[in-house]
């Protein structure tokens, strides 16, 4: 029987101090250190409906909205069935960060989780990939939502915001994309007041954006028509297949509630909670929306149309009313993306920071509303600078290929973790162990090989960089290399 009250044995372990790009941080170690920050601890005060709202603030948004214009040409009426793939696959790698959210309830997400167990260089390498993801990602949304905007003004009072102030420096006449730096620096201004707050702020987004997709289901399902559903499969098993590839990356965001573990109030059975809810939300929304998006507009029309939910609503109704309402909620839904997604960002630099592999003004903690500030405001003003006036070209595909790096790691971790801390308490465990968490590596692994060489250049010279950085700062300054050795050997 396992005493609770003591740190569970370590089985499995190297008598000695581990190499340097090997040394392992405890978990022990991780926990005791939750929410401590220079200066100052973050607060727990998200409740579980909150984490789950930031993960489904984070999941929930372009994809939905811009998706169905790229996959339904590939899958026809059967994109729905792409949509039930792409989100089975998902899941086996939800599975695995709901077991780790509950093992392991630290800040950091699956660069704290690789950390404890395959070390710290792979734990760099995992938390590079998680810079890029995060960081680029609040850029490449903010790009999107300023194009929604242009939409809901055009449609409202007739305006769109000119050329060379929506569009980046040197691309089609363009100067600096002024909405996309607006949305990142809003964002910035609502986290600087604690996750107690941004968590109300981004739920209200999120209830927002569910209520238009519920809107669009009530209101297109009135213009379903049964022949639209023949036949199902047009392209085949293969179409189906390639529609689930492309629907896949709707579904990356799941993981941001495991980025709060540090200000969730019970993050061992809270995070686990979040985790599953939020993509058994986004998965039946999604299923819903395409189901009836395919019955009232014929597959083939949605061949290069990024606003087709508006468009199937303006021609159900009739009216350019709701087609109006949808684009107004769509821009609350991807102003919410750039919320939650900025949020994880802030706490994995946080938990890399204080451990010393960057610098130290990422875990500084604000006393009075417990929030990294000036990590948000360093981070938000980096993505709105790049928002503003960098052309993201391929840098933004290469944010799918640094999640599914990620992700495939968690699954790893999932079974290292399982052989070597056999007797950990686990509030979540994966069923099927260890079939679900391999076919989850295996997932990732062919979804990483499906991208285009271009994507796979830009992530190698991403890597490069990061482990420049590593070798000339974070292996020197890291706090398990400046520990007491019997610290560096548990």
């Amino acid at each position: 029987m396992l005493d609770h009250g003591q740190a569970p044995p370590l089985t499995s372990e190297p008598p000695k101090a581990a190499h340097p790009l090997l040394r392992r941080k405890p978990v022990e170690q991780m926990v005791a250190e939750g929410g401590q920050g220079e200066g100052g601890s973050l607060r727990r005060t998200l409740t579980m409906w909150q984490l789950t709202m930031i993960s489904i603030g984070a999941t929930l948004g372009t994809g939905i909205f811009v998706v169905l214009g790229t996959a339904t040409p590939k899958a026809g009426p059967a994109v729905t069935i792409s949509f039930v793939i792409a989100g089975l696959t998902a899941l086996f790698s939800a599975l695995s960060y709901a077991e780790l959210a509950g093992s392991v309830p630290v800040s950091g997400s699956s660069y704290s989780y690789s950390y404890a167990t395959m070390g710290e260089l792979v734990a760099w390498v995992c938390g590079w990939c998680l810079v890029l993801e995060y960081g680029v990602s609040v850029a490449a949304v903010a790009v999107g939502w300023g194009e929604y905007l242009n939409e809901l003004l055009d449609g409202t009072i007739g305006l769109t915001i000119p050329q060379s102030l929506s569009a980046p420096f040197g691309e089609d006449g363009g100067y600096i994309n002024l909405p996309a730096l607006v949305v990142v620096l809003l964002a910035m201004v609502f986290l600087m007041r604690g996750a107690k707050e941004s968590a109300r702020i981004n739920s209200v987004m999120v209830g927002v954006k569910i209520v238009t997709l519920l809107l669009f289901i009530g209101i297109g399902f009135m213009g379903i028509k049964a022949g639209n559903y023949a036949p199902l499969a047009p392209l085949g098993i293969t179409g189906i297949s390639a529609g689930a590839a492309t629907l896949f990356f709707s579904y990356i965001g799941f993981d941001a509630a495991s980025t709060a573990g540090e200000e969730a109030q019970n993050p061992k059975r809270d995070l686990p909670r979040a985790i599953m809810l939020s993509l058994f939300i986004v998965t039946v929304l999604y299923v819903l929306v395409a189901f009836v998006a395919v019955g009232a507009m014929p597959w083939q029309d949605f061949e290069g149309t990024e606003a087709a939910l508006a468009q199937i609503m303006t021609d159900v109704s009739g009216h350019t009313f709701w087609g109006v309402v949808l684009a107004a909620g769509a821009v609350v839904a991807i102003a919410s993306v750039v919320f939650a997604v900025l949020y994880g960002q802030t706490r994995i630099l946080f938990a890399m920071s204080r451990d010393g592999l960057v610098p130290k003004v990422f875990a500084k903690v604000h006393p009075k509303t417990g929030a990294p500030r000036a990590n948000v405001v360093i981070v938000s003003l980096f993505c709105g600078a790049l928002a503003a006036f960098i052309p993201l070209g391929k840098l933004a595909d290469a944010t799918s290929i640094g999640t599914l790096f990620a992700f495939g790691l968690v699954n790893v971790a999932v079974v290292i973790l399982r052989r070597t801390r056999p007797d950990m308490p686990r509030t979540f465990k994966v069923a099927l162990f260890p079939l679900t968490p391999i076919l989850g590596l295996l997932a990732c692994g062919y979804m990483m090989f499906s991208l285009d060489t271009a994507t796979w250049i830009v992530f190698g010279g991403w890597m490069a960089a990061g482990l420049v950085f590593y070798f000339l700062y974070g292996i020197r300054r890291s706090r398990l290399a400046t520990a007491e050795p019997a610290a560096a050997e548990k």
